[in-house]
Order: structure tokens, then sequence, then C-alpha cells
């Protein structure tokens, strides 16, 4: 070999090692920590809603940052340290919505080496809450930043308010009610509710937590909230029934504040609505489920209740938060009658989605589900069908098969009252309403 073939072999060879190198430096637990102490920031995601507004700023690896209050205007300060201002960062401000609730606008820049500052325009006063949350499913790190405006909008005024609307415009010739359902007339293809049932239904998921995903990319969250939106719609339309929304828009409600929200406008049931799925393609139809005070009734019934209650983790709950009351209600699992109620509610939906659906399950199931740990209000869980088999996907991507749904259950909700008229406990008030009292306060 020559020296003008053995000069460029060498520098191949040596280029091959250096790279090798460079290769082992990426790898190693010295690159680990380098970039453990430079966090990158992956993503920002925004959620308004009239509740509350989160922004998630996820990256790489943990940072520290410290929050302040400016007043005169009102402003929230975060200085995220340890990073570098980015693209990601940069295209903060163009993710506020003109509509947002609580904030009014959203900047981010570099304020000294290292150091990044985020500075948050409010709207009105609020509560602000900054927490982390460590990696789970597919997300990284997470900065959590919620904007809880100082006076929270009240379920139960809002409720007080559309009621004495619709009293407002009835006809003076219309019966008072009395406290009772009267049972189905000849002829008559739904009961007379004879007193303002309130119902609540919860969309399962939202926000961050998107809930399971078909493989056509369809969202959990996404088709809970229609068919919970048509369901409403059909529930309001009837005769002294009322539906309220635990989530109207696209934002995570933590599990407890669904119970939370359900008790405090003495709901007379509680609808938990989700799409089931699978890690096999072929597992298809619809169930429902109610609390168990022990064991599960299957094992199907535990991983599904364990994968639910796991939407907090997701979805992101700060932790430092304590509600001792709201833990002594969730804790409070003497709950025999109301689990009783329970299943006969579960019974008689079922029934009715199994005329539109091939049924998972023939009878309704029980398991610890913390969404369902209501102690007065009888409670069930629907999975309309599993979103993971690609042909029951489409079918819940369907408007036809999306208020098919709704009406079955609708239906299952009548046949319940029939032969099982409400108690007397949340005759919410006409008399109350126009005295202007707020009832159960």
């Amino acid at each position: 070999m020559s020296d003008d073939t053995a000069k460029p072999l060498a520098a191949r060879r040596q280029l091959i090692k250096f790279a090798g190198a460079s290769l082992i430096l990426l790898v190693s637990p010295v690159g680990r920590a380098a970039n453990e102490r430079n966090p990158g920031i992956l993503a920002v995601r925004v959620w308004p809603a009239a509740d509350y507004t989160r922004v998630a700023i996820e990256h790489s690896a943990p940072l520290k940052y410290t929050q302040f209050m400016i007043k005169n205007p009102d402003r929230l300060v975060v200085d995220l340290e340890g990073i570098e201002f980015n693209s990601v960062l940069e295209g903060m401000a163009n993710k506020i919505a003109p509509d947002d609730p609580n904030i009014k606008l959203l900047r981010a820049g570099r304020f000294k080496p290292g150091v990044v500052r985020l500075v948050m325009e409010l709207k009105n006063e609020v509560n602000p809450q900054v927490f982390v949350l460590p990696p789970v499913g597919g997300y990284g790190h997470r900065l959590v930043i919620d904007v809880y405006p100082l006076v929270p909008p009240d379920p139960l005024l809002q409720l007080l308010a559309r009621n004495e609307s619709q009293l407002g415009g009835q006809s003076d010739n219309k019966p008072e009610p009395s406290a009772e359902i009267k049972a189905e007339r000849p002829r008559q293809t739904k009961p007379v509710v004879d007193r303002l049932v309130t119902i609540t239904l919860d969309p399962g998921h939202g926000g961050e937590d998107p809930g399971a995903v078909g493989r056509g990319g369809s969202h959990e969250k996404d088709v809970t909230l229609a068919v919970a939106r048509r369901l409403k719609a059909k529930i309001d339309a009837e005769p002294n029934m009322r539906a309220v929304l635990t989530r109207d828009t696209d934002f995570f409600v933590p599990l407890q504040m669904r119970v939370q929200k359900a008790r405090r406008i003495q709901s007379d049931l509680f609808v938990s609505i989700h799409a089931d799925a699978f890690i096999r393609s072929d597992a298809n139809g619809s169930s429902v489920f109610a609390l168990s005070e022990s064991g599960a009734s299957s094992s199907a019934a535990r991983y599904l209740a364990q994968k639910e209650n796991a939407a907090d983790l997701v979805g992101g709950v700060n932790l430092d938060v304590k509600d001792p009351m709201l833990a002594r209600t969730l804790l409070d699992l003497s709950q025999t009658a109301t689990i009783s109620d329970s299943l006969k509610l579960g019974k008689a939906v079922l029934g009715e989605i199994g005329g539109i659906n091939h049924l998972h399950k023939a009878s309704v199931e029980q398991a610890g589900f913390a969404v369902l740990k209501a102690p007065d209000i009888p409670s069930i869980l629907i999975e309309t069908a599993f979103i993971s088999n690609p042909d029951e996907e489409k079918r819940l991507n369907d408007d036809a098969y999306q208020d098919r749904m709704a009406e079955a259950i609708l239906s299952g909700i009548r046949k319940y009252f029939t032969k099982n008229p409400p108690l007397a406990k949340s005759t919410l008030a006409r008399a109350d309403t126009k005295a202007g009292k707020t009832p159960g306060l």
C-alpha cells in the first residue's frame, strides 16, 4: 500500500473512532446528566374554561420555577430556571384565544441567562395554582399553571337562574307539580316527571387527558363530550327534567371534583360516559358499571376501574390542595342503598343500550370507580363502545349512532324513574327560587 493510500485510510479510521466516541458520549450517564441540567421545552398547551384555564408546559427534564403576582393590572409571573428561550416559548402568545375567560395575554422572554420569564395578564382576580407533574403516559415532565377565578361560577345558581327563566315562560294554566313521578298512562310513551329532576352527565376525560385513542386517531374525550351533549339536549326537552355537564368543553376535571359538582347541585342521578379500549382490536360491545363496596365483579371490571381511576395522573391533579370534607365523602363507602339504586338504574340503561349495540357483558358489572362514589346519588358508568375496535370507532364518530346512544340512555333513565320515583330531597325550588333563596346552602 502506498503512502498516498495509507493516509486517507488512517484519516477515515480516526474519523470512525471519533464518531464512535461521540456516540458513546451521547448515551453515557454523563450525557444524560447534562440533559437533566438543561431541560428543553417540548410543548405548550392551553385549556380554557369558565371553571379555570390550564396552561401545561411539557419539558424534557425537571426544572425549577418561582412565581409571584403583580397588581394593577393583575399579572402572574413565573420564572423558569435552567432553560433557554426557544421557538416553542416564542409561540406561546398565539395560544391564548380572545375569548379565554381568565387570561388576556401570555408572553415569554429571556429574563437573564438561564432564566425565562412568563408573564400572564389576567382578565379578573384569580387564585393561581402552579405545580409540577412527573412523566406519565405519553407525557414528559409538566409544569402546570391553573388559573381559577377568585369568584368561581356557581353551578347551583346557574341552574336556579335557568329554571326561573323556564318557569317564567310557562303558561299559567299548567298544573302545579306534586312530589312524585306517576306511572305511564295508556298510550303515553314517557313518564310524567312531576318534580324537577336533576341529572349530572359526566363526559369522561378531557383537556390534558385524552382517554383512550382509537386506531383512526379518535380521542375518547371528544366522543364522550359529543354523546353527553346530545343526551343533555334530550333530557332538557323532557318535562321537569334537566341535565348538567361536569364539563361542557375540552378541559380536565379531577375525579373528585366531578363527584363534588353532582352533590353541589343535589343531583338525582350521575351518569359518566366513556368509550372502552383494549389491547385486542376485536373486543367490542357496550357495558354499564356501578360501584362495588367490596371486590370487583370480574378481573376486567377491576382493570377498567384502575385505568379510569388513573385519569387524575394523566389529566394532572395538584396533590398539594387538600379538601378534608371531600375526602371524607369519597371514603364513605357505607352506601348500600345507593348502590342498590345504581344497579337498578344500570340494568334499565343496559337493557335499552342492548337494542342498538352488542353488549360486552349482559349484566351490570361492579368495581371501585372513584367517580361513582357519591354516597347519596345513584351513579353509573357507561362504556358506549370500544374505541379501540375500528368498526366501533367509526360508529362512535357517527352522528346517527351518537344520537341513538343518547336516546337509549334517556329511555333507560325514564324506565328507572317510572319504577323508582325520586324522593322529595331535591325539590329545588319553585318557592325558594321565587323568594330569592338558594336551597341547600
